[in-house]
């Protein structure tokens, strides 16, 4: 009887902790269902628990964290200048009192120029903290590569799947030195999504051209581009004159019972009643998702009606949220409930009344966006208020599980919200009509399929 043929090594990078990325962990389960030998190789993130190291995931899935980039190990008096800046915005220092500003005429030119001065210094404060940050990220990333290529070209892959344009360049330097080894490395880019017209926050110079310079060189380059949203596809084909549209595999839950509304915890984690009305919000606590909308729709809505949100986010845009709850009066109907495992969700959210999908379409990439919450608030049976965005409408309206509201008119939104929650109930029976065909294993078939024709040296 021939043996087995051995199982094909498949290297998953990705530049994060790989903790709470769903897509990537579906995809690295999917594919050792599949008989494949995968590796997760991610990065190191101590302040979060996450050391280097190599660890077994269930399923027999090996997840590698590389050592982080740390200037504290190397010049730990360095670190000042990745931190500074923070306060380069703060009020000036109070101007002397009139006692002092009135004894005599030449006083005023020597506290003008102490103004000029420490404006000044605060000045060089901010730019020294700004491109001491702008170096770190980039010493860091540069790292990452280095790292995390070494460490795929130890586990000798036959694929690799290249999570964001942000491992393109690992990923193509192991299959360029395996080429010369007279091995054949494949590669998998999987586009989460439009990383040139993300969402970054602040003006870069040379960042975006050296991205477009990896995109034009490594996507047509790739054996298969998968993407999550139709939208994206299109423009990563066009932008890159693909020969076939990018594979879509949206990323949505995982098969399995319905979860029942008792399964929720935003009611008991929030403190509220049965007969209190609950906006749902799941995901990652950031700009740009609607929760400053949600919450400037709260005043206009009745006041039993409160905004849960469950998720993570950092410390400073959590207070900001709570800050933005207190202006608008509604801090009692505003609450933080913390955040769950990525596969429990969907269950996490059943409870809840209404979802908001909200995106503000400040870049390409979010208004192209398909997140995961809607499909995770779909299966947890929710009707849905989502943005007017083209890949969201078209799901909400094919599927019928709620209304789309236009612009970004608190007012507008909270008209959306009073419809629903008047009459809710055909829109929690489409949802949970949905859900059964809205699995990841579903959209896996499709992954499967790509990954059977790349390693059988065909085109996906």
């Amino acid at each position: 009887m021939p043996e087995p043929a051995p199982a094909p090594p498949v290297a998953v990078l990705v530049h994060n902790d790989a903790a709470n990325d769903s897509r990537v962990l579906k995809e690295s389960a999917s594919l050792r269902a599949a008989g494949m030998d995968v590796r997760i190789i991610a990065v190191e993130r101590r302040l979060k628990g996450h050391a280097a190291g190599i660890t077994q995931l269930a399923g027999g899935i090996a997840l590698e964290r590389v050592p982080e980039f740390a200037l504290e190990r190397i010049a730990p008096q360095l670190t000042r200048l990745t931190r500074r800046g923070r306060d380069a915005g703060a009020a000036e220092p109070a101007p002397a009192s009139a006692d002092a500003s009135s004894s005599s005429a030449p006083a005023r030119p020597r506290c003008l120029a102490a103004r000029v001065s420490a404006r000044a210094r605060r000045a060089g404060t901010a730019v020294a903290g700004d491109l001491g940050r702008r170096a770190y990220r980039t010493i860091e990333l540069g790292t990452f590569w280095w790292r995390s290529a070494r460490a795929a070209r130890g586990f000798a892959p036959d694929v690799i799947h290249a999570n964001d344009t942000n491992t393109l360049v690992p990923a193509f330097a192991v299959q360029l030195l395996a080429r010369r080894e007279g091995r054949r490395v494949r590669i998998v880019f999987d586009s989460h999504e439009l990383w040139r017209h993300r969402n970054v926050g602040e003006r870069r110079l040379l960042a975006p051209l050296l991205e477009a310079l990896i995109e034009h060189i490594a996507v047509p380059r790739a054996d298969a581009v998968i993407t999550v949203s139709p939208s994206i596809a299109d423009w990563l084909q066009r932008t890159y004159d693909l020969r076939s549209r990018p594979l879509l595999v949206r990323n949505v839950p995982a098969a399995g019972p319905l979860p029942e509304r008792a399964a929720g915890v935003l009611r008991e984690r929030a403190g509220l009643a049965e007969d209190d009305l609950v906006i749902a919000y799941g995901g990652r606590l950031t700009t740009a998702r609607g929760i400053e909308e949600t919450i400037a729709a709260l005043p206009h809505l009745p006041a039993r009606v409160h905004f849960v949100l469950l998720g993570y986010g950092e410390a400073d845009y959590e207070r900001s949220v709570l800050a933005a709850a207190r202006a608008a009066g509604v801090a009692d109907r505003v609450h933080l409930v913390g955040a769950v495992a990525p596969a429990e969700v969907s269950a996490a959210l059943a409870d809840g009344d209404v979802a908001v999908v909200h995106v503000q379409p400040v870049c390409l990439s979010y208004r192209f966006a398909l997140p995961n919450k809607l499909f995770e608030s779909i299966r947890a049976g929710l009707p849905i208020a989502a943005a007017d965005l083209p890949d969201m409408r078209a799901v909400v309206e094919e599927l019928g599980v709620g209304e789309v509201f236009e612009g970004s008119d608190p007012v507008e939104l909270a008209a959306a919200l009073q419809r629903i929650l008047a009459a809710p109930e055909v829109y929690r029976r489409r949802a949970r009509e949905a859900a059964p065909g809205l699995t990841w294993e579903a959209e896996a078939a499709g992954l499967l399929e790509a990954y059977r024709l790349v390693l059988a040296g065909e085109d996906a």
